[in-house]
């Protein structure tokens, strides 16, 4: 199967909570990646989403590096509630 990666980086100034992850995170610079595959069969190239994850970028040597999958309507509305 033939999947892709979309990689963007997002930043939060405040520290926000998601349901899907049960604690809130800090702020700072994440990592988002989502992952597609291509779906087979079809007479044009279209592709469905099979995983989105979030990495909170390291501030120093020997920090701890958390990837957490998210749910992308919930990382949508984290998103709009810190630009408030």
């Amino acid at each position: 199967m033939t999947t892709r990666t979309h990689t963007s980086t997002l930043v939060f100034r405040r520290p926000f909570f998601m349901r899907s992850n049960g604690e809130p995170q800090p702020a700072g610079t994440y990592t988002l990646e989502t992952e597609e595959e291509l779906i087979e069969g079809l007479s044009f190239p279209a592709y469905r989403r099979v995983s989105t994850t979030i990495t909170r970028q390291a501030n120093g040597a020997g920090a701890l590096i958390q990837v957490l999958a998210v749910d992308p309507r919930e990382l949508e509305d984290a998103q709009a509630a810190d630009r408030l």
